[in-house]
């Protein structure tokens, strides 16, 4: 019983979101007005199927994973969320664990700073969203990677030009942010698995723990070595959401510059390939 009456409000939520509400384009060819399954599981980050399933009443026991993001994907407010936890079966995440709930206004901000490259993250550096033009200039992550942390010590790189000493001041910056994380969040068990995981895996950071420093991570000035546009010199300021502890990440080139003008073109082309 709880299943189906699960997918009957998410198919409701989802039919009364209009795809402009969601950052997509509303197109003139649609035969409803709300989103499509494609489009939901495209912004929760889950298969087009287990959302088909759900919404069926044919998967049972989602994770609170996937019911947050199907959360945040549908916009819903902090009741809305409340209410999709309860009929998952699960209770909404608390004050002990890490938020990563992006509210709505939160999202209208992102919506509204189109032209400009922004993205959230949670406290431990996990990338929840990131608008069109961040994933251009930066690149689009999957599974671990979405980790700024993880990414930096264990991914294969990113298009930021590091020198030797600027990665390591980074690294050493992002795992002092780490540790003022964790000693907000002592309970949290997916904050200590990717702490432990980092500890096993990276020498390097394993004794940048241990240094025991706690530090924040605000803001920074990043060369990114894009493959099509080329070198742009951004400002990185990074903003923290009172009460939850999200991050935006907002990048800004001074204007007039030929960066400014690259980030220009940059959204122009968005994530299309160039051919000559």
């Amino acid at each position: 019983m709880a299943s189906t009456e699960l997918g009957a409000a998410l198919r409701r939520w989802r039919d009364q979101l209009a795809p402009d509400r969601a950052g997509l384009p509303s197109g003139s060819h649609r035969r409803a007005a709300g989103l499509r399954r494609e489009e939901l599981a495209q912004l929760a980050g889950i298969s087009v199927d287990y959302v088909t399933r759900l919404e069926q009443g044919r998967a049972t026991n989602p994770s609170a994973q996937v019911i947050e993001a199907l959360a945040r994907a549908l916009r819903l407010s902090p009741d809305g969320r409340a209410h999709l936890f309860q009929l998952a079966g699960l209770a909404p995440p608390g004050p002990e664990c890490i938020s990563t709930y992006v509210t709505p206004s939160v999202q209208r901000v992102i919506d509204r700073l189109s032209n400009t490259p922004v993205a959230v993250f949670d406290a431990a550096w996990t990338q929840l969203v990131a608008n069109p033009l961040y994933m251009a200039l930066i690149g689009e992550w999957q599974g671990n990677d979405l980790n700024a942390v993880w990414r930096n010590f264990l991914g294969g790189g990113t298009r930021v030009r590091h020198t030797p000493e600027s990665l390591g001041a980074l690294r050493a910056l992002q795992v002092a942010d780490l540790r003022r994380t964790a000693s907000h969040y002592p309970n949290d068990q997916r904050l200590h698995h990717l702490i432990s995981q980092l500890r096993l895996k990276s020498t390097e950071f394993d004794a940048l723990w241990e240094s025991g420093a706690a530090s924040r991570h605000d803001s920074a000035r990043k060369t990114i070595d894009h493959p099509h546009v080329g070198a742009l010199t951004l400002d990185c300021d990074v903003l923290t959401v009172a009460g939850s502890d999200l991050r935006i990440m907002i990048y800004t080139a001074e204007p007039d510059s030929p960066d400014a003008e690259r980030l220009a073109l940059l959204d122009v082309i968005g994530t299309q390939t160039l051919t000559g």
